[in-house]
């Protein structure tokens, strides 16, 4: 049970049914922006993705324990992040991970950049072992003025439609003038990827910052039509694909936000992306983000019934009192295809009167997204002092049981249960938080490790659920 801190006027939040917390990797880099996917054709499979190098860990028993998997980082750069995966319809496993050698300037990324370009991994046994070459979706040789290629997000076809098996990737280019989200899609199982289309028809600035359009996500109805969103600003874009992932309608802004970048006390960087997801068996459509409208940060969620061409008002997902001071953060969404549950997993500060220690905390919709229940996932705040822990958070469900994976810090010492070991890997200055003199890579007084997490619960056997 999450237990309200001294001074906190919160009630406790329950634990979700099932609930528990394993840990899969711990030491020094940046273990954070993890991804987490199910495989429906044999759903005791589980493959969390995290970074950085790109790596991955896999289960085989629904969560219970987990490996991590060797060979999924590229060995000829040397970043690779920014990780997302997937499942397809046959139950193969993907990977997809941008790869660099060096930024340019903090926040400008194409400015001075060097090689780079984003790739997807195959893994036919569960996550088990991946194949040694990866597909190339886009890369770019080092010469002067070349883009940056950020943020990839891979979605899967898994439906019975004619372009199920489908695989699609959507990204944010960045160039020394403007931001636009570019588009690939395969048709023959990720082994090769279409040349990119720009999909964005409102372009944004070259920043990595309020006002770029960045942070694609994608769904795919029953039917096989593509529905992807990504932040614009302070909207929310979206546009539809009926043809596989060929041709685009429009984009267009469909709900309003407050800005996509904000200040978050005690975090190094941080913003509110938004996600889509699907129910396949009514259509609805679900996209979640979080904005400080109401002073501080919320998660919030609308849906559409008619293909997202109308969206409901805005639903607040966390159930702690309205104005008090306290920020949820870096949510994700994940509709689940079998039961039409709508699961956030968030940063969650409910707890602290300081608004400076975050537990992790599972949001669950059986009403179509019109009430959420909170649930606590963790029971031990952490206090990220200012670190980077990441862009995103990651949540996958099928059938009732839901798996939330998330990245933090703590102290070198502090006990842990059994983790996976991990060696020393170099930093991206792109998620690296400056010192106080502006420098990089200075030592804190206390050594703190980041630790990558899954949350596993179970709600198969609640009555309703």
């Amino acid at each position: 049970m999450l237990n309200a801190q001294q001074g906190s006027t919160e009630p406790a939040l329950t634990a979700p049914p099932g609930g528990a917390v394993v840990q899969l990797v711990r030491g020094e880099g940046n273990f954070n922006e993890p991804s987490i996917a199910v495989n429906a054709k044999e759903p005791g499979q589980v493959v969390a993705a995290f970074q950085s190098p790109a790596g991955a860990a896999y289960s085989r028993n629904a969560g219970k324990t987990w490996s991590v998997a060797q060979g999924t980082s590229p060995t000829d750069y040397k970043v690779s992040g920014d990780v997302s995966v997937t499942f397809d319809n046959q139950g193969r496993a993907f990977l997809c991970y941008i790869a660099f050698d060096k930024l340019g300037t903090e926040n400008y990324w194409a400015h001075d950049a060097t090689r780079n370009g984003i790739f997807v991994r195959r893994s036919v046994d569960g996550g088990k072992t991946w194949e040694k070459n990866a597909a190339v979706v886009i890369a770019q040789k080092t010469e002067p003025g070349i883009p940056f290629e950020d943020k990839p997000d891979i979605v899967a076809d898994n439906t019975n439609s004619r372009f199920a098996g489908n695989l699609y990737v959507g990204w944010t280019e960045f160039t020394l003038t403007k931001s636009v989200i570019l588009f690939s899609r395969s048709t023959d199982g990720g082994v090769s990827w279409s040349k990119p289309s720009e999909i964005s028809t409102h372009e944004g600035l070259p920043r990595d910052d309020t006002g770029a359009v960045e942070g694609f996500t994608g769904a795919v109805g029953a039917d096989g039509t593509l529905y992807v969103a990504w932040a614009d600003g302070s909207e929310i874009a979206f546009a539809t694909s009926t043809d596989g992932g060929q041709s685009f309608s429009s984009s267009r802004a469909v709900l309003k936000t407050a800005p996509s970048y904000f200040a978050l006390a005690n975090v190094f960087r941080a913003n509110g992306f938004p996600q889509i997801g699907i129910d396949p068996r009514s259509n609805r459509l679900f996209v979640s983000w979080a904005d400080y409208r109401n002073g501080d940060l919320d998660v919030f969620c609308s849906t559409s019934t008619d293909g997202g061409r109308q969206w409901s008002e805005a639903i607040r997902v966390n159930l702690d009192a309205l104005h008090n001071g306290a920020d949820q953060f870096f949510q994700w969404l994940a509709v689940d295809p079998v039961d039409g549950s709508a699961n956030l997993v968030f940063y969650d500060r409910r707890a602290d009167p300081d608004n400076r220690k975050a537990n992790f905390v599972l949001a669950r919709s059986t009403d179509g997204g019109r009430t959420f229940a909170n649930y606590a996932w963790t029971s031990k705040p952490f206090d990220p002092e200012g670190g980077f822990i990441g862009d995103y958070s990651g949540i996958a469900a099928y059938a009732g049981r839901v798996y939330g994976v998330w990245g933090r810090n703590a102290r070198a010492d502090e006990n842990a249960e059994t983790p996976n070991k991990t060696e020393t890997q170099e930093k991206p200055k792109k998620d690296e938080p400056p010192s106080s003199d502006g420098s990089q890579n200075k030592p804190r007084r206390t050594k703190r490790v980041q630790i990558v997490e899954v949350g596993v619960a179970d709600f198969s056997t609640v009555s309703g659920h």
